[in-house]
């Protein structure tokens, strides 16, 4: 059941931790009284569905969930069948962001769409100074990962964990380097295989990764391993050149049901 072993009081990598988080991102893509349904059932007593006003014109979703001892932010990701509009535009424009940076302009604007009642939420659940906690799949991730930077540079205040599933690159190097000097050893980013979001956009474009890299590779086993990671890009560089040209393979591995393959078969995995 994920949350009965969550570790809310610890900043490190924790399995089981990674494994609620997960369920959380896959939830996320829920009807609001499922989302809140499944929260009860993982002991989450309070929810809050949040989506962007319709005059906005976008499309971001979240929710909110408390208990006693965790306050837990997930993020809507991208839906399926509009994943190959998505990658077609996923080459952007560059916007000024948190730490002086600058970031994706559609993430930023998609996040600015919630962030006020995003905020009230959190505000009116963390009602004893509960840890605060990130999650996302896919677009999902990028905007929790924004939502995180934003909070701690304009509030000062720091989360607990961010784990992200799938996520694209979402700012310069600018804003990596500032977010990575404060967050990475509390930011796990995990990229399943062959999967084709976390290559966009493009390092040409000026994007760069932030947080604590995880691999599952293509037996869903856990590397925490650089070195290995540069050798499979560079095993699939052609590949990569033409997104058009990636088939399915990128976009069954971008699937939240495979994460929580590797996220369960590594339950008792430490990978640092």
């Amino acid at each position: 059941m994920p949350f009965s072993h969550f570790r809310p009081d610890t900043t490190r990598y924790h399995p089981e931790n990674a494994l609620s988080l997960g369920a959380a991102a896959k939830l996320a893509y829920a009807a609001p009284e499922a989302i809140v349904a499944g929260c009860g059932q993982w002991g989450l007593t309070q929810t809050r569905f949040i989506e962007s006003p319709p005059e906005s014109r976008r499309d971001t979703q979240l929710f909110v969930a408390a208990n006693a001892e965790l306050v837990l932010v997930a993020f809507r990701g991208t839906e399926p069948m509009k994943l190959q509009d998505w990658l077609a535009d996923a080459n952007t424009v560059l916007i000024d962001g948190p730490f002086g940076g600058r970031v994706h302009a559609g993430f930023s604007l998609a996040l600015a769409s919630v962030w006020t009642p995003m905020l009230e939420a959190i505000l009116a659940l963390r009602d004893r100074g509960q840890a605060l906690w990130f999650t996302g799949h896919s677009l999902g991730a990028a905007l929790a990962a924004l939502a995180v930077a934003r909070l701690r540079d304009e509030f000062d205040q720091p989360v607990h964990g961010l784990y992200t599933f799938g996520q694209p690159r979402i700012g310069d190097r600018v804003f990596e380097r500032a977010y990575n000097q404060d967050n990475r050893d509390r930011s796990f980013r995990f990229v399943n295989n062959n999967d084709v979001v976390t290559r966009v956009p493009t390092r040409l474009s000026g994007f760069s990764h932030i947080g604590t890299f995880l691999y599952f590779d293509h037996d869903h086993d856990l590397r925490a391993d650089m070195h290995f990671w540069y050798r499979f890009l560079d095993r699939v560089a052609g590949r990569v050149e033409d997104l058009g040209r990636l088939g399915t393979d990128g976009i069954n591995d971008h699937a939240m049901d495979a994460y929580l393959l590797g996220l369960e078969k590594n339950r008792a995995v430490y990978p640092f």
